[in-house]
């Protein structure tokens, strides 16, 4: 039986980040059925971001093509997250990144300071968490 090492030891916020990805993955596909099909007992949720519900339903029932490519990109990266894939790594990353940039536009262009200067330290915290040696070693350990 091989004994765990230093650089066998999973960081610790490996299984947060992948639960994330798969809490992120649900939450698109709710939106996804929602917004595709309005006036379900399913809508009730929606109380929570209703401003933000309206803004959405106003574009169309086409508006859930986007949250269900989404959920698709959430999905894959929690599953090449939890099987060390340098790919879902990446993707993890990329997703993260973009998340950043949203959060980034919010804060500077439409002044939503709180949430989105919230969401900019939240997100870039995480980035930055991601890329510890640590955490890319990890991926690496597991490349084959």
């Amino acid at each position: 039986m091989a004994m765990n090492t230093s650089l066998e030891k999973r960081p610790i916020g490996f299984v947060p980040i992948g639960v994330f990805f798969f809490f992120g993955a649900t939450m698109a596909t709710y939106a996804t059925v929602t917004l595709a099909i309005p006036g379900t007992f399913l809508d009730q949720a929606w109380k929570l971001n209703a401003e933000g519900h309206a803004q959405l339903a106003s574009l169309g029932r086409i508006i859930a093509v986007p949250f269900l490519m989404l959920a698709v990109a959430l999905f894959l990266a929690g599953m090449g997250w939890f099987r060390r894939r340098s790919w879902g790594w990446k993707l993890g990353v990329a997703l993260i990144a973009i998340n950043l940039a949203g959060d980034v536009f919010n804060f500077l262009f439409r002044h939503e300071l709180l949430k989105g200067g919230v969401g900019v330290a939240i997100a870039g915290l995480v980035l930055v968490y991601m890329h510890r040696h640590g955490m890319r070693g990890y991926f690496r350990q597991h490349a084959s």
